[in-house]
């Protein structure tokens, strides 16, 4: 017997089974435990069959779970879920899911989930309270976040945090995305570019202490929004070195006329030999609007600028403070930021 324990346990499940129809009666067993459908104690009537705790080495299936469903690889329960649904792969409710659910793959549950959704790539369904989703997380409505490595959709949602992208209705709290964000209404977008319907967006050109010309495109919300810059340094006339922005931005007073933005930028110049010079700003926008699409801004920034010492940079001569003794050129200087940009 100790050669062949498998085959004995399949064995007597395989028995179990057949028998199960006519010895089991009751509407909830206490315990379904088994291999993989059929090969379990509740055996072909499986599916008919709510339990309260089920335990399978490889796949289980039943009707309703009243606590606890485990599966080394995947767990179909064709109506509700009530307590936690946890497999190896891949977990399936039919209807609802009041509690949670936990795969190493996905998570379905056809209509909503009262609790969260955690898988290691994929989860699905109507209303849930969270889900964090090592690639996707879909969803109706998200009542709580909705954290996934590349995507997350959803309906009305409090906040969402993805690698590339969130789609969204109304995002009551922040959406953070590592490219694009895109909704219907969102206050505090932070991605590289920000598509908001009730939001704004422009284009524009700006100029600032260190002769770079940007081309800039700013988009967001109505409070949080994005820069994104590309241009050429003027000042340089001997090396081209051409640049790139981006940054966050904030408006801290918003008028029909006049507007105070603040925006925080990492800029880099570049002539892609040496290394490349780089500076983070911290800058203040008074704006004009004229009419109902321009808008012309001046105002002044802080910098900290670093580069290899060796380069010899003469983008910006004073600082009000600078480093000696290190191989990197590290220092403090004031400046200035200038622009005019067209509202789309």
């Amino acid at each position: 017997m100790k050669k062949y324990p498998l085959l004995i346990i399949t064995g007597i499940c395989f028995l179990i089974s057949i028998s199960s129809v006519s010895i089991f009666a009751q509407a909830v067993r206490s315990a379904h435990v088994g291999l993989v459908y059929p090969l379990s104690t509740n055996g072909v009537s499986a599916p008919e069959i709510s339990n309260a705790f089920s335990l399978h080495a490889i796949s289980g299936v039943s009707k309703n779970e009243q606590s606890v469903a485990i599966a080394g690889v995947a767990s179909i329960v064709k109506e509700h879920v009530r307590g936690v649904q946890i497999s190896g792969v891949y977990n399936h409710a039919g209807i609802s899911v009041h509690g949670a659910q936990i795969a190493g793959f996905g998570n379905y549950a056809k209509t909503r989930v009262e609790g969260a959704q955690i898988a290691g790539f994929m989860n699905m369904t109507g209303p849930v309270n969270s889900q964090i989703g090592g690639f996707l997380n879909v969803a109706t409505d998200v009542k709580g976040g909705q954290i996934a490595g590349f995507m997350n959709k959803s309906g009305d949602v409090n906040a969402q945090v993805a690698g590339f992208i969130n789609i969204a209705k109304k995002v009551k709290g922040v959406q953070i995305a590592g490219f694009i964000n895109i909704a219907d209404s969102s206050d505090y977008p932070i991605g590289i570019i920000n598509i908001i319907k009730n939001g704004e967006k422009s284009i524009g050109v700006s100029y600032d202490e260190s002769g770079t010309a940007l081309a800039t495109f700013r988009s967001g919300g109505r409070v949080l929004y994005s820069v994104l810059g590309v241009g050429y340094n003027l000042k340089e006339t001997h090396t081209n070195y051409y640049a790139l922005e981006a940054g966050i931005g904030a408006r801290l007073y918003s008028g029909k006329i006049f507007r105070l933005n603040a925006e925080l930028a990492t800029q880099v110049l570049t002539d892609f030999r040496e290394d490349p010079y780089s500076k983070n700003t911290l800058r203040i926008l008074p704006t004009l609007r004229i009419g109902n699409r321009v808008e012309v801004f001046a105002g002044p920034s802080l910098n900290y600028a670093y580069y290899d010492r060796d380069d010899h940079h003469a983008f910006v001569k004073k600082f009000i403070w600078k480093n000696k003794n290190s191989d990197d050129f590290h220092g403090f200087h004031v400046g200035y930021n200038l622009g005019v940009q067209i509202v789309l």
